[in-house]
């Protein structure tokens, strides 16, 4: 089509002018350089669709050229050409992904103009199928993580600008609030999405197994290594390596992830000589990092490195509006796992809007499989529900009622503890839902004595 953009690498000024005169006439934009630097420099600096690069040309030559721009891109297709005719360095230019090895002087102009043509088509095709897989998956990974409250949306937002960036991230919420598909959204939303996606939960494995999972390790290196094994940073290389409960991680291995983090490089259990990696990395807590740097029992230098971007999942207390779509979501899923299509009565619904699920949405999702497996009729009741949601939900009741023994004063204190609890401290939006201004609202929390490190404070 014309108006491509193809580049031409050779030091042979006859030759750039030959087949920038012939490609032009086929309507392309034709751009020449006459070393191997400058062809780098042009080919990552502006979108080309071909790229063809003599071989011998003084300081970088083609096969270099070649491997520079197929680390940057590896989709943009790279024609060598070469007055010196060799099996030898075709097979290498070809082994590190030439599209085509073309002889000067032997080869035809309409060869060459046909290699141009199948080049370009080949990167049309790959380019329109990594922009249908990326699309396809920003338009369906959010389906994963239900809500539309304003706290989920915000976690929404963040996986947006973040996905794209190679910054390191991470995950903070409490346990059941969904860390693992926050890491997946991101993942698929980045131009890693073709790349793996690679998991592990520190916390599940002892250290010493901890470690050769991580890190990989070498024959003999304890007993066992009957072979040499990559770690999952290494087959994670070029994709996303999330980390979960990284701060159960122990002394030693939070060293390893230092150095990860700051070299870039691992080194197997037992071995000697660093291996490069270049996974992404997202780690995710439930446990409060900045406690435990505190208490001594995680490192400073590897929490600042981790927390480059923190992403903080609300429980699902904290989003209460989200739990009818959460329920209907569960109900579906399960319906289509079971053949069996249920509906939830609205006293119900309320009754789960109400509890605090302190496992959050994991808690939910089992407590609705278990009423669709369990319940004979078409209908999830009341009594379907475990019995620890009735009866919170009867002991709400019954605090309110002894609430009416109350003072004025006292009703507005344990309101005020109410309304800050349940925005998690943040007091812009507790003086939002309360109706006053935050210089009123510090006023009442001075008056009242609040215990200001009952949560932690986000002003």
């Amino acid at each position: 089509m014309a108006g491509e953009k193809i580049l031409i690498a050779d030091d042979e000024k006859s030759m750039c002018q030959y087949l920038s005169i012939m490609l032009k006439k086929e309507g392309y934009f034709v751009k020449t350089v006459h070393n191997g630097q400058k062809a780098v420099q042009e080919a990552q600096s502006s979108n080309y669709d071909v790229v063809i690069t003599d071989i011998r040309m003084e300081g970088m030559d083609g096969i270099e050229v070649l491997g520079a721009i197929k680390e940057t891109d590896p989709a943009l297709p790279v024609i060598i050409m070469t007055a010196y005719a060799s099996q030898k360095t075709a097979i290498e230019a070809l082994n590190k992904g030439a599209f085509y090895y073309l002889i000067k002087r032997a080869a035809k102009n309409e060869e060459i103009k046909m290699v141009v043509r199948n080049a370009l088509d080949m990167h049309k095709v790959k380019n329109e199928n990594v922009f249908l897989k990326k699309q396809l998956k920003k338009k369906d990974t959010p389906k994963e993580i239900i809500g539309k409250s304003e706290e989920i949306e915000r976690v929404f937002g963040l996986v947006d600008k973040v996905a794209d960036t190679d910054s390191t991230i991470l995950v903070c919420g409490e346990s059941g609030t969904g860390k693992e598909l926050v890491a997946r959204a991101i993942h698929y939303r980045s131009g890693r999405s073709n790349a793996p996606f690679v998991s592990i939960n520190c916390g599940a494995l002892p250290e010493n197994l901890l470690e050769s999972e991580l890190f990989g390790h070498v024959k003999g290196s304890f007993t066992g290594a009957i072979k040499d094994k990559d770690g999952l940073f290494k087959v994670a290389s070029g994709g996303t390596f999330f980390l979960d409960e990284v701060g159960e991680t122990s002394p030693a291995i939070q060293v390893k992830l230092l150095r990860v983090l700051q070299e870039r490089e691992i080194i197997p259990v037992g071995g000697t000589s660093p291996i490069k990696v270049s996974a992404r990395l997202i780690a995710a807590t439930n446990a409060d990092l900045e406690k435990a740097v505190h208490a001594e029992t995680f490192r400073a230098d590897l929490y600042y490195r981790l927390n480059v971007i923190p992403i903080t999942i609300p429980p699902l207390r904290h989003r209460r509006d989200d739990i009818p779509l959460l329920v209907n979501h569960f109900l579906r899923m399960t319906s289509e796992k079971t053949g069996r299509n249920k509906t939830i009565s609205n006293e119900a619904m309320e009754l789960l809007k109400n509890y605090d699920w302190p496992g959050n949405v994991r808690e939910l999702e089992n407590i609705i499989e278990r009423a669709v497996i369990l319940q004979d009729g078409d209908h999830v009741d009341l009594c379907d529900l475990p019995d620890k949601i009735r009866l919170q939900s009867k002991e709400k009741r019954k605090i309110v009622m002894d609430k009416a023994q109350m003072t004025l004063e006292e009703l507005e204190k344990e309101y005020l503890i109410s309304v800050l609890e349940e925005s998690n401290w943040q007091k812009k939006r507790a003086s939002s839902i309360l109706g006053i201004n935050a210089s009123t609202l510090y006023r009442k929390i001075q008056r009242y004595g609040l215990d200001r490190d009952r949560d932690k404070v986000l002003v």
